[in-house]
């Protein structure tokens, strides 16, 4: 099992700079890039400074200068906010500016607040149409020239300029959750990237089951990866209550998540206050103790315990979410111990 980085640009409030956040950033990915990490996720989030991201592309051409070997992953564009000849255009100048090094992801997208602001207000749930139908096009336009006329999108004999490395296109990933989901990215040669959230093991289990499923309907396709997002944060055996800051910060990051999506306030400047910890009164999977047990979140020890789980289900790919609303300092003594104790029993 590889591991990899995802990792936002978080800011909380104005004691931290634009600037800083970035370099914030850079670091972490140094840091996954030293220790052996295979790839270095970004994702795509608009207006949300606890999640700064308007486009992956740009800090992950950055990146491609600051590293030599980690990998680069767009994780990931969301389907209906790009047109299939500049989703091409730009994941193949990451690739050529990386020398190979980029890594694909598509989503349909979550956030109805995101939906309203950059594509008229359609609905969250339709974006699935548009991302059934920028894959085939954008794999096409990486290998030369195509004209498309879709649902969606309608445009004349194109191509992806320039082209990327990798050939016959770098890899592709699916954000999946529903076994339609997971059908269609196994159906077209996609790897596939799950998250349970805030839920167990049981959880995993499930997103893991719709993949094998996916796999054993389409034997005609050789066999694609999948990759496990979950929030991780490591302490020291030493300080055996270190697990509950953790859990506390992720609740405040789902908390956070829960505002945003429930797209019924108005932000300001780009900030928005947790829900309140009433509002998830009768629903103990948001409490740190559940949190404790459900996000990775624990000693060295008890760790590797826990991943043993995730190798043994087959995952190939597990993917250390660091975005937690925790310091910077915090996130990166958590990565190195990760690195230093965690990551070589799986060597």
């Amino acid at each position: 099992m590889k591991f990899s980085l995802f990792v936002h640009m978080e800011r909380w409030d104005e004691s931290v700079s634009p600037s800083q956040q970035f370099e914030n950033l850079t670091e972490l990915a140094q840091i996954a890039e030293a220790g052996g990490f295979g790839t270095v996720w970004i994702g795509e989030h608009h207006s949300m400074e606890y999640v700064a991201s308007p486009s992956p592309m740009p800090q992950l051409a950055y990146l491609a200068a600051r590293t030599s070997t980690i990998r680069l992953g767009a994780g990931t564009i969301v389907a209906p906010f790009w047109h299939p000849v500049r989703a091409a255009g730009e994941t193949a100048l990451l690739d050529v500016i990386s020398g190979g090094r980029a890594e694909i992801g598509l989503a349909r997208g979550a956030h109805q607040f995101e939906f309203d602001r950059l594509a008229g207000g359609l609905p969250a749930a339709e974006g699935g149409k548009h991302l059934r139908e920028l894959v085939p096009a954008v794999r096409a336009l990486w290998q030369g020239d195509y004209a498309h006329s879709g649902d969606i999108w309608q445009f004349p004999t194109s191509t992806s300029v320039p082209k990327p490395v990798q050939q016959p296109t770098p890899p592709m990933w699916i954000a999946a959750r529903d076994p339609d989901s997971h059908d269609f990215a196994v159906a077209n040669g996609c790897n596939v990237m799950v998250t349970p959230l805030m839920k167990g093991i049981e959880e995993v289990e499930n997103l893991v089951d719709k993949f094998e499923t996916a796999v054993g309907n389409h034997p005609e396709v050789p066999r694609p990866r999948l990759m496990v997002l979950r929030h991780t944060h490591v302490h020291s055996p030493d300080d055996p209550e270190g697990w509950r800051p953790a859990a506390e910060a992720i609740q405040r990051y789902y908390r956070t998540f829960d505002a945003w999506f429930g797209n019924d306030r108005t932000p300001e400047n780009g900030f928005l206050d947790p829900s309140p910890v009433a509002k998830f009164e009768g629903r103990p999977e948001f409490e740190p103790e559940s949190l404790h047990r459900t996000a990775m979140i624990g000693t060295p020890h008890e760790l590797v315990a826990r991943l043993r789980r995730y190798e043994a289900l087959g995952i190939d790919e597990y993917s250390f979410w660091i975005d937690n609303s925790l310091p910077h300092e915090e996130k990166r003594k958590s990565l190195e111990l990760f690195i230093k104790e965690v990551a070589p029993a799986f060597r």
